[in-house]
C-alpha cells in the first residue's frame, strides 16, 4: 500500500473518531462567530471535511454552488435552537461542520 493511500485512510479514521453528535445550544457560539457550515443530508460529512482539510477549493466551490455545503441560515438556526436539535459535528479549523442526523429525536 502506498503512503498516499495510508495517509488518506489515517485521515478518514481520525476524522471519523472526531465526529460527534451535539446539541445546537452547544454550537451557537460557532454560529455567532460565522464559522459554522452546514453539510446537506446525503452529502458525505467526512468527504467535505477532507476537502476543507486539503484546501480543495474547486470541490468546496462546487458544493457551495449546488447547496451541498452552506452557511447556516438564520431561520434554520432558530428552528434548531427552539428544539436544541441534535446534529453531527466535526471541527475542521477554522470551521465547524454540522449535519442533521437521521434521527428525529431531539435532546433536552
Amino acid at each position: 500500500m502506498d503512503s498516499i493511500t495510508t495517509d488518506s485512510q489515517q485521515l478518514i479514521s481520525r476524522l471519523n473518531a472526531e465526529t460527534a453528535k451535539i446539541g445546537w445550544h452547544e454550537l451557537q457560539k460557532h454560529y455567532a462567530s460565522g464559522n459554522l457550515l452546514s453539510v446537506a443530508t446525503g452529502t458525505d460529512l467526512i468527504e467535505v471535511a477532507i476537502a476543507l482539510h486539503r484546501d480543495d477549493k474547486a470541490l468546496v466551490q462546487q458544493w457551495l454552488g449546488n447547496g451541498s455545503l452552506s452557511r447556516v441560515e438564520d431561520h434554520q438556526a432558530m428552528d434548531w435552537y427552539d428544539c436544541n436539535r441534535l446534529l453531527w459535528a466535526l471541527v475542521i479549523p477554522p470551521f465547524v461542520l454540522v449535519q442533521e442526523t437521521q434521527e428525529v429525536q431531539e435532546i433536552e
